[in-house]
């Protein structure tokens, strides 16, 4: 796939010294890398999401002070 962006100036000069710094070796590893990010982040909400909804489903205890005082001893 082939994409044509007109990126603002001052997000060029940024990933310009990313890739003068070394973190990328131009500017289509900078947006690979973006996107890989993107999905990551992503996967890593729907998981978030899973496991409060597992949380909320199962059977669990009241926190209360009392709770919290059995854990501390």
């Amino acid at each position: 796939m082939n994409v044509t962006l007109d990126i603002p100036e001052d997000l060029q000069t940024h990933i310009k010294a990313q890739i003068q710094a070394g973190i990328y070796a131009n500017a289509v590893e900078y947006f690979l890398n973006l996107g890989q990010q993107d999905r990551q982040r992503q996967s890593n909400q729907e998981r978030i999401a899973q496991l409060l909804q597992e949380s909320l489903d199962s059977d669990s205890e009241s926190v209360t002070p009392e709770y919290w005082m059995k854990l501390r001893f």
